[in-house]
């Protein structure tokens, strides 16, 4: 492998050297990181050839960063912060989300295709369908597709009869620079709310855009996929479900076109969002703390949460997982804030379910139904999906519970909670000595908030079950090496 061509050292070198960059985080996610010293030599020794031919600048400081907090396709905008850097280059596959604070170049990397084989599959796709073809890629294979144009132009001269050059449509990568999100004009051209003066309408996802001729629909096209399946491509048929979708695997050569998994995706997400609306607790995680408007989110969700009458709770944890969550099982369900492609976890592990922010908001708003769109990108949510204010209904029927159900009136004075958390106590008392078969989690399921949960719990700390409402002093606990504390017996 061409390690200069490959990380485009010339690239990343040129665009620090044109910023006047002085400190820069190079972020490298874990498949990467063995090439993380090779790749820093090289930049090094580009830039320092570039000092020697400048006026004499302060050389620039480089930085490795690894193992990020969050999704490793986001830019870590907290791990540049520790070292103070101007800028980050970010290497691998990326979501191309915009950043917050701080500019980012991104490596897409150069995974090999077959440019002449995958034309043929384009064309071949195209007289099948009988609809135009829109090709969109994995962004590791952008590097590729002007080779594959000129091949689709020669496959096409070759089936005049059948196909034409302009019944292909490809996507265009839309930046590898990103910049912080700074005017209200920026962040809509950046979300997608714009159009040209054609009046061709600008779609935009996982960092590809594309216009479509006027008249045109997204369903009226044929979705070909060049890459993996990954969380892109899952990002790619949630959004545009109502198109028809087939997949090119670069590595293989072959085609899969399995038109089902949409209708598992969506039939899973449907599912999901109904036993949301179930929800007594919500926990809102944190899933980025650099991707602009995460802030905006949190707040809307938290608002939403609680204008449908639940309890919510803000967490951060970094990447969540079966055993971190475990640790709040008071928790009926989790709003994850993050990037598109990290939003969707598969939760058949978790002891409560992950939804995403649109989910959220299909299962708080109340009279709000799916319609089938889907919206992976929470910053489109901020503007286009507010939340509704007004009086929830009584009762709504629960498809789960088969059933009318009443959701609990959270608004009640807190003199009012606190009274029914001491009425509990007494009645968990005599609850606990009825023989049960139910587990201690199922026991709280019907609690109203955290601390009714945590009255119900069996185990609730080291010495809280004394009478004296007081402060109790602390204890001290064992000291020592794990293999022999002090005062153990040997």
């Amino acid at each position: 492998m061409d390690l200069e061509n490959y990380y485009e050292i010339d690239r990343v070198a040129d665009f620090i050297r044109t910023n006047n960059f002085t400190r820069i985080a190079l972020q490298f996610p874990d498949h990467l990181l063995k090439d993380s010293s090779k790749v820093l030599r090289a930049l090094r020794q580009k830039l320092h050839q570039l000092h020697l031919d400048s006026d004499g600048s302060t050389p620039a400081k480089l930085y490795v960063m690894a193992d990020t907090t969050y999704g490793s396709c986001c830019v870590d905008e907290v791990g540049a912060a520790h070292v103070k850097a101007d800028c980050v280059i970010h290497y691998g596959h990326t979501c191309l989300s915009p950043t917050t604070t701080i500019p980012a170049f991104c490596v897409f990397g150069k995974a090999p295709v077959r440019a002449s084989h995958c034309a043929e599959n384009i064309t071949k796709q195209a007289m099948k369908s009988g609809k135009p073809v829109l090709v969109l890629f994995g962004l590791e294979y952008a590097h590729a597709i002007p080779d594959i144009k000129k091949a689709v132009n020669v496959e096409a001269s070759s089936h005049q009869d059948s196909i034409s050059v302009s019944g292909v449509l490809f996507a265009d990568v839309r930046s590898s620079v990103i910049y912080p999100l700074a005017s209200k004009k920026q962040t809509d051209e950046l979300l997608g709310f714009s159009y040209n003066q054609d009046h061709k309408e600008d779609h935009r996802i996982g960092g590809l855009s594309w216009s479509l001729p006027a008249g045109h629909k997204m369903e009226d096209y044929l979705l070909f996929w060049i890459g993996a399946d990954n969380s892109a491509f899952t990002n790619v048929i949630l959004t545009f479900n109502s198109s028809e979708t087939v997949r090119y695997d670069a590595n293989e050569g072959f085609l899969m076109a399995d038109v089902m998994q949409q209708s598992r995706i969506l039939k899973r997400r449907y599912y999901l969002v109904e036993k949301a609306k179930d929800a007594n607790m919500v926990g809102i995680l944190v899933g980025t703390l650099g991707v602009a408007g995460y802030l905006d989110m949190i707040h809307q969700m938290t608002d939403l949460v609680t204008r449908a009458e639940k309890k919510a709770y803000t967490l951060v944890m970094g990447r969540p997982n079966p055993a971190k969550l475990a640790n709040f099982p008071e928790c009926d369900v989790f709003i994850y804030v993050s990037c598109a492609q990290t939003a969707l976890l598969d939760s058949k592990e978790f002891l409560a379910p992950i939804i995403t922010p649109f989910e959220a908001m299909l299962a708080f708003n109340r009279g709000s139904q799916w319609t089938g769109a889907y919206q992976m990108e929470f910053q489109n949510l901020i503007a286009s999906c507010p939340v509704e204010v007004g009086q929830a209904p009584e009762a709504r029927f629960s498809f789960l519970q088969g059933g009318y159900v009443e959701d609990y009136d959270l608004r009640a004075d807190v003199d009012e909670e606190t009274d029914a958390v001491h009425s509990l106590v007494n009645v968990t008392e005599k609850a606990l000595q009825l023989q049960n078969k139910d587990t201690q989690l199922s026991k709280g399921k019907n609690a109203r908030s955290g601390a009714e949960f945590f009255v119900g719990r069996s185990f609730q700390g080291l010495e809280i079950n004394g009478n004296d409402a007081s402060p109790q002093p602390f204890l001290m606990g064992r000291t020592g090496k794990a293999s022999g504390y002090k005062g153990e017996q040997t």
